[in-house]
């Protein structure tokens, strides 16, 4: 079984941005899967020859359910999508399809992420893996920051708020393998208009990138709209492209809305991993 034709169009066919009625059984319908290459036409990007390999990391914190006794189970869970489906799933969608959980009853923990499992892969076209952890299992935890350098403090004049990537450039003879982070990126929902705050790590191998040129770079995205995904791609390709980096992985950490936040990683090789010890906060 594959999604309706009427939820493969782009953000504007999305009745996402609309005033919505919570439901709290289970209702897979209100999964709402977005072709990814409707974006990636606009980077020149095709279907059979992506520039990265990785994954959308999702966490999800409010994650909740009824045993068969009707005592609820509270849980995080953490969905694993490959960036090579081709399809995303718009995140109110999965916050509503989650939320519709809360009445619904279930066998097991294992029940829960069998069906998580199964409704994902259907709406993102491709295997997604689903990790479902109990609270009363978990012990709290908090965030981490990757080992590199902040480019926060950088002191310079930045005028301009739509990406900019004439900002990037890197130079010299020499090679250096670096990581280099802010907090600073913020970007809008392509729905709804609301505001995404992230923190973006770039790590590479090659010429030094220009680091007030990044910084620029990545403020630039202030007042664009796109999703998550769209923006990480968008920065992964830009610095490809005008850094020309051996080696390259782009991660954005965005915070949580609405109990959800996703973690999208972009690599030029399957080997680079995301930083295991910043995917888990609460």
């Amino acid at each position: 079984m594959t999604p309706s034709d009427d939820r493969l169009h782009g953000a504007e066919a999305s009745p996402l941005g609309r005033p919505v009625a919570y439901r709290d059984t289970y209702a897979p319908e209100l999964l709402f899967p977005i072709e990814r290459q409707l974006k990636r036409t606009e980077l020149g990007l095709r279907a059979d020859a992506l520039p990265f390999v990785g994954e959308d990391l999702w966490n999800a914190w409010e994650l909740s359910w009824l045993d068969p006794r009707g005592k609820p189970v509270v849980a995080v869970g953490r969905f694993r999508v490959p960036a090579s489906t081709p399809r995303l799933v718009e995140s109110k969608s999965l916050k509503l399809y989650l939320n519709a959980f809360n009445q619904q009853k279930f066998a097991d923990v294992a029940a829960v992420r069998e069906t998580i499992e199964k409704d994902l892969s259907e709406a993102a076209g491709g295997r997604v893996v689903v990790e479902i952890e109990p609270l009363l299992l978990r012990p709290q935890r908090i965030e981490g920051y990757p080992e590199g350098v902040c480019l926060d403090a950088l002191d310079i004049d930045i005028d301009t708020y739509q990406p900019t990537p004439d900002f990037l450039s890197a130079a010299g003879d020499g090679e250096v393998v670096e990581t280099l982070y802010s907090h600073l990126l913020k970007s809008n929902c392509l729905v709804t208009g609301q505001p995404d705050w992230g923190m973006v790590v770039v790590r590479y191998r090659g010429p030094a990138i220009d680091r007030e040129g990044l910084l620029r770079y990545i403020v630039s995205f202030r007042e664009h709209n796109e999703f998550h995904e769209q923006c990480v791609e968008r920065v992964f390709c830009d610095v490809l492209a005008r850094c020309r980096p051996a080696e390259l992985s782009v991660w954005a950490r965005y915070t949580r809305r609405g109990g959800l936040d996703i973690n999208p990683f972009r690599a030029t090789h399957p080997a680079l991993r995301a930083d295991e010890r910043m995917e888990v906060r609460q």
